[in-house]
């Protein structure tokens, strides 16, 4: 683990960050990690961010989670989703800069509100080659032409995000996709971490792990 800064362009704000790699050498694929709602206590060290950045590591992909503005050390305050996905741009750019990571090999995920954030971002961002994403808000049609591998997983009991809302965004959303809805999880997730977290590994390491 490697801490390091991400500096925003144009608005002079840095952010925190942690960059987690595998034991082994690399170059290794990378994934930048989105945390849940700043303004209800999200932040990188969120149950789920960490599990599936062990995950992750234990696959053999690096991960880059981060503190949104205005979050622990991060600098600035919430902007409403639009600056939180400059946030995450930014957290991209820096990823595929770092010595250690293939940037032919990228993907971001995100839990709750940081996969809303993950969905938008990865729709746009051309370096991104596979979104997932965790009991997400999804904006209406968001996706429904973008053909990168998607990964879509919801708890069967979320009282927060209603799965049926989930199923219903995913349903049309481009293929090729993966939605998974899992008995007995709610919005939080406790008791499912591990769970989450190797799903998670194991489709950024089908679709970013070999070329």
């Amino acid at each position: 683990m490697r801490k390091i800064q991400i500096d925003l362009p144009g608005s002079g704000l840095v952010l925190e960050a942690f960059l987690d790699l595998p034991a082994v050498p690399g170059p290794f694929p990378g994934v930048v990690l989105c945390h849940p709602h700043p303004l209800y206590g999200g932040n990188m060290n969120n149950n789920i961010i960490l599990a599936v950045s062990r995950a992750l590591t234990s696959n053999g992909i690096a991960s880059l989670r981060f503190n949104f503005r205005g979050v622990g050390r991060s600098q600035g305050c919430f902007a409403n989703g639009i600056g939180e996905q400059e946030d995450a741009q930014a957290a991209l750019l820096l990823l595929v800069n770092q010595e250690e990571i293939d940037p032919s090999r990228i993907g971001i995920m995100g839990y709750s509100f940081g996969g809303m954030v993950a969905l938008a971002v990865g729709n746009t961002n051309d370096v991104v080659r596979a979104i997932a994403a965790v009991s997400p808000v999804i904006p209406a049609n968001v996706l429904k032409e973008c053909t990168k591998p998607k990964l879509i997983v919801t708890g069967a009991e979320d009282n927060i995000i209603p799965p049926s809302s989930v199923l219903k965004e995913t349903a049309g959303m481009a293929e090729p996709k993966i939605v998974e809805l899992i008995p007995g999880a709610d919005h939080f997730w406790w008791g499912y971490e591990a769970k989450v977290g190797d799903m998670v590994a194991d489709f950024f390491a089908r679709v970013l792990a070999f070329r």
